[in-house]
């Protein structure tokens, strides 16, 4: 299908048992297209470890033992990774218009997503680019990269329904409603 110049922006948000794609899995994923600056589509899956890969304990004792609901919901439903991609890459690559993978932070969420992509599909339909949200945000707010954390950013951004639930699509869709926030403000001088 031919794209037109017209930008989806796809909010990606995954969660992985280490931090290091092929050494650690990706055990899910969730994506959030907007069109327009409204959400149109959504695309999730939960995926089976790789078999030649292993969990990071530290992951482990540091964020899923803290969050056994969001670990609950990961391994609900679980497709082998290559039918996930190739799911995935083809959900992308049906939306009418140029993809625009976004993340906060946008270099952990599209290191997993292309390896994987890369691994099981041999491309990606995003290239090799990511916008990071908060990289976006440090330049509308004219704030260094450090002290641009969502404690600083303007509340008015954060006016959507949801919560951070450590669910993948739950937090590709919040993620996304911040980065159309984000889009739409205007720097009151």
């Amino acid at each position: 299908m031919s794209k037109d110049k017209k930008e989806v922006y796809i909010s990606v948000d995954i969660e992985s048992d280490g931090p290091l794609p092929g050494p650690n899995s990706m055990l899910s994923f969730g994506a959030a297209a907007f069109i327009d600056g409204q959400l149109m589509h959504t695309f999730t899956r939960n995926l089976a470890q790789l078999t030649f890969a292993s969990p990071d304990p530290k992951t482990k004792a540091e964020f899923w033992d803290k969050n056994p609901e969001a670990w609950e919901a990961c391994r609900k439903d679980i497709v082998d990774p290559s039918v996930a991609m190739h799911d995935f890459v083809y959900w992308v690559e049906n939306i009418p218009h140029t993809p625009v993978f976004v993340g906060y932070p946008a270099t952990f969420d599209f290191m997993f997503v292309y390896y994987y992509m890369m691994h099981f599909v041999g491309r990606s339909p995003f290239s090799f680019s990511a916008l990071d949200i908060k990289s976006y945000a440090m330049a509308k707010l004219g704030t260094g990269f450090r002290e641009t954390t969502k404690r600083n950013m303007p509340k008015e951004w954060f006016k959507f329904d949801g919560k951070h639930t450590h669910v993948a699509l739950d937090d590709a869709i919040e993620q996304g409603k911040l980065f159309m926030n984000i889009l739409k403000w205007e720097k009151k001088v």
